[in-house]
């Protein structure tokens, strides 16, 4: 029987980590004729008015906004906003890069969404197809296949639920009976101390200190030449949240490609020293039972 590979797991956030700004801007906000800064205060001001969440008002005012403007609200049209999106230099090449590499080294690299943002949008993306899942925010549809309604809404906590469905194997975001059923951690199909999590921001700081605090990797990324977001990254780890940081460039050879391959090796010695101890423990078991 051909022993399976050990997985693993790189989970991005999307906006700000892998794309340049917030998915909406480059295609969305545009149509509405309005501009980014208009559009996001006026969510941050009905999210401090109502008490309200962020994420929420933000997909409460993308319907509105769409329906007044008379925008399409089908899956199609956010799908086609989608392909409008920015993405940070390496990225469309990183996934076969890190792949292959994953494969070299006897392992198997699986990639994972974790975002606040859209779903229907990060689907219409070039790179859609790289990710095993994407836990997004979508909305749901009516007979019409309108959109009316939030069906999911991923802010910062709810961000660390995905981690642990990541580490149990589940896809579906409605499942709550597997997420809460025991499974030894020896037979989870992704120890946390084999994902390595992406992220920019402040909805990704509790993900990020979950998996480093459990065993794994979390890089803070910036966009290049930005003053401000290194900062806010440089904070992080000085408050030991997350492992890395690095500018988002993905292209081979850049930091980012130097720490994850270097990861990577450190899983793959860790996974080899454990599976070496375990057989030595075997056999002196064995060797203890016959004895007896």
């Amino acid at each position: 029987m051909k022993k399976k590979k050990p997985t693993v797991a790189l989970i991005y956030d999307f906006d700000g980590t892998l794309s340049p700004g917030n998915m909406q801007e480059f295609g969305f906000i545009k149509a509405l004729g309005q501009n980014s800064k208009d559009f996001w205060e006026k969510n941050a001001s009905m999210s401090v008015e109502n008490d309200a969440s962020p994420v929420l008002c933000y997909m409460n005012l993308m319907i509105m906004e769409a329906k007044a403007k008379g925008i399409s609200l089908k899956r199609d049209s956010f799908r086609q906003f989608g392909k409008d999106v920015e993405l940070f230099k390496g990225v469309k090449e990183w996934f076969s890069i890190i792949n292959k590499y994953g494969k070299e080294n006897g392992l198997e690299i699986k990639h994972y969404i974790n975002s606040s943002g859209m779903k229907e949008m990060i689907e219409g993306t070039e790179i859609e197809k790289e990710f095993e899942a994407i836990y997004a925010c979508s909305f749901l549809y009516n007979v019409d296949g309108i959109a009316y309604w939030p069906a999911i809404a991923v802010d910062y906590t709810t961000k660390t639920q995905f981690l642990f469905k990541i580490n149990k194997g589940i896809k579906s975001v409605s499942d709550n009976i597997a997420i809460n059923e025991y499974v030894p951690d020896d037979e989870r199909p992704v120890p946390f101390k084999q994902m390595i999590y992406f992220g920019d921001g402040e909805t990704d700081i509790p993900s990020m200190k979950l998996v480093k605090e459990h065993g794994g990797n979390s890089i803070a990324v910036y966009k290049p030449r930005d003053g401000k977001k290194k900062i806010i990254a440089e904070k992080l780890i000085s408050e030991n949240r997350v492992n890395f940081v690095c500018p988002a460039d993905y292209s081979k050879d850049k930091e980012i490609h130097k720490v994850v391959t270097t990861i990577i090796d450190k899983i793959k010695s860790d996974y080899d020293f454990e599976n070496l101890q375990k057989h030595h423990k075997a056999n002196a078991d064995m060797s203890k039972s016959k004895k007896h």
